[in-house]
């Protein structure tokens, strides 16, 4: 992964469901976003406040239009658009290639604009989605609507809210979000919603990425955003292990402003 410019090494999220990228960002309080150490409770910060506001507000506007096909985005944007893009076509390969997602319950935590959820539904799948953004949620709605799109619903919740049990459970590009002394819980939680499988990404901690990021922080950039927190893949795994799941497929996705890594784990 080559970078063209320092200006840009930092984390910006990718919000709803989201994946990110390393471009200057920095708190309303003008402290970097990305400077907050990995144990934000010790800070006592409210990083689900935060994220919700942030995409109802500037966020939205920001990420509806990366999540589309609008011109009106920058050459960082429009790699992150293509780096998003990659990942929910994996996903969508992998389950047409199984080829039994018709008529098959799917919930999606943290569905944004729909970018993942919506194909699935036009696949034949049942969507319960969800976004701790009412506007993300809202606007998954009205596309899925445009689309003629019957058998999907969308609404607001955090993840640790979702209820229900379903054949496949997708959370893409959402970890992000989430401090690492959260990931087990997290992915523990996904997997009990689960009877078949789960599919989960999120942006690896390795010793590159961690210092693409310490590098970023050096550097301003806009205002309202949120914490970025790359993960270790062992505790990502070790919690799926613990919850009944084997990884069955796995995918990375890299372009110059965007990683994700991609696993879907089967219920043993």
């Amino acid at each position: 992964m080559k970078l063209t410019s320092a200006a840009v090494l930092s984390f910006l999220f990718v919000g709803g469901a989201s994946g990110f990228a390393p471009i200057a960002t920095s708190s309303r309080n003008g402290v970097s976003s990305s400077s907050a150490s990995e144990s934000s409770s010790c800070l006592h910060v409210d990083d689900k406040t935060e994220v919700r506001e942030y995409f109802n507000t500037e966020g939205f506007n920001r990420w509806n239009k990366i999540y589309s096909e609008s011109d009106e985005v920058n050459t960082v944007q429009l790699d992150i658009r293509t780096g998003h893009g990659q990942t929910i076509q994996k996903i969508l390969n992998w389950i047409s290639d199984d080829g039994n997602i018709s008529g098959k319950s799917v919930c999606d935590c943290g569905c944004g604009v729909g970018s993942l959820a919506i194909p699935l539904a036009q696949m034949g799948a049942k969507i319960s989605a969800s976004d701790i953004s009412d506007s993300m949620a809202d606007e998954a709605s009205r596309r899925a609507e445009e689309l003629g799109i019957k058998d999907a619903k969308f609404y607001t919740s955090d993840l640790e809210s979702v209820t229900g049990t379903y054949d496949t459970v997708t959370c893409v590009d959402v970890a992000i979000h989430y401090p690492s002394d959260q990931m087990a819980e997290m992915v523990g939680h996904l997997c009990s919603l689960s009877s078949d499988r789960v599919i989960f990404s999120f942006a690896p901690k390795t010793w590159y990425y961690s210092a693409l990021k310490k590098f970023g922080e050096l550097f301003p950039g806009p205002s309202k955003t949120t914490r970025a927190y790359l993960h270790e893949e062992q505790v990502v795994r070790d919690a799926l292990t613990k919850a009944g799941f084997q990884v069955a497929r796995e995918e990375m996705t890299g372009t110059n402003f965007y990683f994700s890594r991609l696993l879907e784990a089967k219920r043993i």
